[in-house]
């Protein structure tokens, strides 16, 4: 996947554990890139009742889903991997589907935005999961950012909520 590997890597891994880390690290450097851009382009999109609140909300997500991306790409270049964050990079190497929506309701981004956020913290907690074995380091990475998202889609989830913990379908 991660092409361009250097003739180093952080002290104390081998290169093989490396290279498998630095791939689980692109893989979320796609999805972050990806995100970013999903976050917005729902940011631009959305209309209705609580139009502003929503716009506004998505921004700082924006500007921190991007410091992430930078995170985990210097982490890459860190271990002696050459990031890759092009437009042709993200759509060639995700393995999702792009995002359903251009304009639409509040309930109706933010209910397909839960759903993004889901995806990409499944994916998180499962590089989590694999990078551990191999570099604490790299899991601490992984870490940070996923409390982050989980934070966010939490922040969605409180608009989509009803007060019995259920959330609420689209169509409300």
């Amino acid at each position: 996947m991660t092409e361009n590997y250097a003739d180093y890597t952080v002290p104390g891994m081998e290169a093989e554990d490396s290279h498998r880390v630095t791939d689980v690290l692109q893989m979320r450097l796609h999805a972050l890139n990806d995100l970013h851009l999903t976050l917005k382009h729902a940011h631009w999109n959305v209309v209705g009742p609580e139009f502003i609140s929503v716009h506004e909300m998505l921004d700082p997500q924006v500007n921190e889903v991007r410091g992430w991306a930078d995170l985990v790409a210097e982490r890459i270049a860190t271990m002696g991997a050459s990031p890759k964050g092009t437009p042709g990079a993200i759509v060639t190497g995700r393995d999702w589907e792009d995002y359903p929506l251009d304009r639409g309701s509040n309930l109706a981004h933010i209910s397909a935005l839960n759903d993004v956020y889901t995806g990409v913290i499944q994916d998180f907690r499962n590089a989590i999961a694999e990078t551990g074995k191999v570099d604490p380091v790299t899991e601490d990475v992984l870490v940070e950012v996923t409390r982050g998202l989980e934070l966010f889609q939490w922040f969605l989830r409180s608009f989509i909520t009803k007060s019995d913990g259920t959330l609420k379908p689209t169509s409300e």
